[in-house]
C-alpha cells in the first residue's frame, strides 16, 4: 500500500481527516513517540494523499498499525495507466491473506517463547521498573495480539489468547506504577478479552480483579472493592488455593482503602488461610505470593488503616524480601514510614520516605513518588 492510499482507506471508515490524525497520535503513544502540531500533521497527510511526499519508515510503520494494512516507503512513481494499480480493496486482500499466512506459524514452541518473554519482563520489572519496559511490553502485547487477530479457532488461538492476557495485565500493571491509570485500564481491558477467548477462568479471575488497582488509584475504593468481588463470585470453585489466597488479599486491600477494619482483616485471615505450604505454581506464573509477600500485604493494609501494629509486619517482611523485589521495597519503606507517623515518631518516619524515595527513583515509580511526596508534605500532628 502506497500513501496515496489513504483517502480510500479513510473513506471506507467513514474518516475525516481529524479522525485519522487522532489514530495517528493513539498509536504514535503506544509507541511512546512524539509527534508534530496538527497543522504540521495535516500538511504531511495532504501531500502523502496528493503523491508529493514520500514516507518514512516511521510514519509507514504508523499507518501501517493504523490501517491494518503495510505501507510502503519512498514517493509513489506512477508509470503506465492508473488501470494497472491494484485497488485499495485488492491490497487490503493480500494483506489479509499475509496476515492470516503469518499466524499458521503458531504453535506451542512460539507460544512458550512468547510466554518466556513476559516472564522475563516480570523478572525485569520488579528489579528495574517500568520505566525502561513498558514500550517492550506493550510491542510484545502487540505482536502477539496481531497473530491473535488473524488465527483461526483452535487449541493454538487459545494458548496464544491466554498468553496475550498475562502479558497485557503486565503491561496494565506497568502503566500504573508510571501513574498512567488510563492506560492501565485499557491494558486490562485487553488483557480480560483475550483471558474470555481462552477460557481460562483463572487468568480472567487475576486480570479482573487486578484491573481494580486502577480504581484505587482514582480513589473509587468501594468500586475496586466491588470488581474484586466479582471477580471472585464469577470463579467461584474453579480456582487453584493460591489465586484464592490472592483474591482475598486484593480484597483485604480494596477493604482498607474503604476504611473497613474489620472486612480487612477478615478477608487477610482467609489469605493466610487459602495461602498453600508450596506457594509456587507453574500454571501461575504470573503470581508471587508466598508468606513474605502475604506479609507485606497485611501490613501495607494494616498501615492504610492506621494501625501502629503494621510496623512489626511491615519490618520483618522487609527483612526477609528478596533483593531483586526493589519497587515492593520501596512500597515497604513507605509503608513503615506511615506506620511512624501514626505512633508519632516523625524522626523514623521520615528517615523511612527518604529512603522509599531513593528506592522509588531507582527504578522510576511515580505510584510510589507519589505517596511518598504525599507523606512528606503533610505537616506534623501538632498533638504530638
Amino acid at each position: 500500500m502506497d500513501a496515496t492510499s489513504i483517502n480510500a482507506l479513510c473513506e471506507q471508515r467513514g474518516w475525516s481527516r481529524a479522525r485519522l490524525i487522532h489514530e495517528l497520535r493513539r498509536v504514535a503513544s503506544v509507541r511512546r513517540e512524539s509527534l508534530p502540531s496538527d497543522e504540521s500533521l495535516l500538511r504531511m497527510v495532504r501531500e502523502w494523499a496528493n503523491g508529493r511526499r514520500g514516507l518514512s519508515t516511521f510514519y509507514a510503520e504508523l499507518l501501517t498499525d493504523v490501517f491494518g494494512v503495510r505501507f510502503g516507503t519512498g514517493k509513489v512513481e506512477h508509470n503506465g495507466s492508473p488501470d494497472d494499480k491494484p485497488t485499495p480493496a485488492a491490497e487490503q486482500a493480500d494483506e489479509l491473506k499475509r496476515r492470516l499466512d503469518a499466524a499458521t506459524t503458531i504453535d506451542d514452541s512460539l507460544v512458550a517463547l512468547f510466554e518466556a518473554q513476559t516472564q522475563s519482563l516480570r523478572l525485569l520489572d520488579r528489579q528495574l521498573g517500568a520505566a525502561n519496559l513498558l514500550a517492550q511490553t506493550e510491542a510484545h502485547v502487540e505482536q502477539m495480539s496481531a497473530l491473535l487477530r488473524y488465527s483461526l479457532p483452535g487449541a493454538q488461538r487459545t494458548v496464544l489468547a491466554a498468553a496475550v492476557a498475562e502479558a497485557a495485565a503486565l503491561a496494565g500493571w506497568q502503566a500504573l506504577d508510571l501513574g498512567d491509570p488510563a492506560a492501565a485500564w485499557q491494558h486490562h481491558e485487553t488483557a480480560k478479552a483475550a483471558a474470555r477467548e481462552s477460557g481460562s477462568a483463572a487468568i480472567l479471575a487475576h486480570v479482573t480483579a487486578q484491573q481494580a488497582f486502577a480504581l484505587l488509584d482514582l480513589d473509587q475504593p468501594h468500586d475496586a472493592r466491588a470488581v474484586v468481588l466479582h471477580a471472585e463470585e464469577a470463579a467461584r470453585g474453579q480456582l487453584p488455593p493460591l489465586l484464592s489466597s490472592w483474591l482475598s488479599a486484593a480484597r483485604a486491600e480494596a477493604a482498607a482503602a474503604c476504611g473497613d477494619d474489620w472486612q480487612a482483616r477478615q478477608a487477610l485471615d482467609q489469605a493466610a488461610h487459602l495461602l498453600p505450604d508450596d506457594a509456587a505454581d507453574p500454571e501461575l506464573p504470573f503470581l508471587v505470593l508466598d508468606e513474605v509477600h502475604l506479609l507485606r500485604w497485611q501490613g501495607h493494609c494494616l498501615a492504610r488503616l492506621g494501625s501502629a501494629d503494621a510496623i512489626d509486619q511491615l519490618s520483618d517482611a522487609l527483612r526477609d524480601l528478596d533483593s531483586s523485589f526493589t519497587r515492593a521495597a520501596a512500597g515497604l519503606h513507605c509503608d513503615i514510614a506511615l506506620a511512624h507517623a501514626v505512633r508519632g515518631d516523625l524522626a523514623l518516619a521520615t528517615s523511612q520516605a527518604q529512603e522509599a524515595s531513593r528506592l522509588a527513583a531507582q527504578t522510576g515509580s511515580v505510584r510510589q513518588r507519589r505517596r511518598i511526596k504525599s507523606f512528606l508534605s503533610r505537616e506534623p500532628d501538632p498533638g504530638h
